[in-house]
């Protein structure tokens, strides 16, 4: 494991939404899907390995968070997320 995934890991944390809607507001919120590894995006993100990061884009496992999901959210916001701060963005995985 290299030195970057261990301290991204060690950066992943669990938050509730309220705690992330101010990033909402900078546009620095990404959803990662569940299919991936929310500290293996992050080392490719801060690599700025573009190749896999941009095939999640195109396949839509990383995204912004729509309009509606905002809105449900923000009726909810005890919801948990894992999440990982990589300025300037917050990488989120919905908690099961």
């Amino acid at each position: 494991m290299s030195d970057l995934h261990a301290e991204l890991a060690d950066r992943l944390d669990e938050a509730e939404w309220d705690w992330l809607m101010p990033h909402v507001d900078r546009d620095a919120l990404v959803i990662v899907s569940p299919d991936l590894d929310l500290v293996d995006v992050g080392v490719a993100i801060a690599n700025d390995d573009t190749g896999p990061v941009q095939g999640w884009i195109e396949q839509q496992l990383l995204r912004k968070p729509t309009h509606q999901q905002i809105t449900i959210w923000n009726d909810n916001p005890q919801k948990r997320f894992k999440a990982l701060i990589l300025q300037p963005y917050v990488l989120i995985q919905d908690v099961a």
